[in-house]
């Protein structure tokens, strides 16, 4: 008895293991950021919420205002969210130089703890641990949903924004945020 059950545990491991890798999304079928990125017109004020460190500081959208910002809602149980981090990771590198912040706020329940765990197991190391526990940010910026991203410029203002996941990491996807950070 104990053999069948063995067996039948490993084959539906098996099986939920295949499943789980083929709707597993991969960065490579992202779509293109201009695909998806909508102007917001005329630009406007974001809500100034507050999101937290991985350290349990409180910040404010504000304390970024004169740096252009990509401010990103996500979880780490969200299949998209998951597969856009790597190229959120490319841009935040190539874009720190030019004094632009990607903000990744998670809304993950589990705290630093779990994001950091996730980063780790990831290897994402260029994003800082920020969390919007009670996704507060998410609903003051009318998210229907996560990701969804905002950009803002240096002038403290919204300018565009995408709900859904995006190829970031291209050399078209850089240029394009550093254009729209500069007013």
């Amino acid at each position: 008895m104990t053999i069948q059950r063995r067996t039948v545990l490993a084959i539906a491991s098996a099986t939920l293991t295949t499943a789980a890798l083929a709707r597993k999304p991969r960065a490579a079928s992202l779509a293109p950021l201009s695909e998806g990125l909508d102007p917001v017109s005329p630009p406007r004020d974001p809500p100034d919420g507050v999101f937290v460190t991985a350290d349990g500081a409180s910040h404010h959208l504000t304390d970024f205002k004169g740096r252009g910002m990509v401010v990103n809602m996500w979880a780490t149980w969200c299949a998209p969210c998951v597969a856009e981090m790597p190229s959120l990771q490319t841009l935040s590198k190539a874009l720190a130089p030019k004094d632009i912040a990607v903000l990744p706020l998670s809304s993950d329940r589990g705290g630093a703890a779990t994001v950091q765990a996730w980063y780790n197991a990831h290897d994402i190391t260029a994003l800082p641990v920020l969390l919007d526990p009670k996704g507060a940010l998410a609903r003051a910026f009318d998210a229907g949903g996560i990701p969804t991203t905002v950009i803002i410029n240096t002038a403290g203002k919204v300018v565009a924004r995408l709900e859904g996941a995006a190829d970031w990491s291209a050399p078209e996807a850089q240029a394009l945020i550093q254009k729209l950070v500069a007013g």
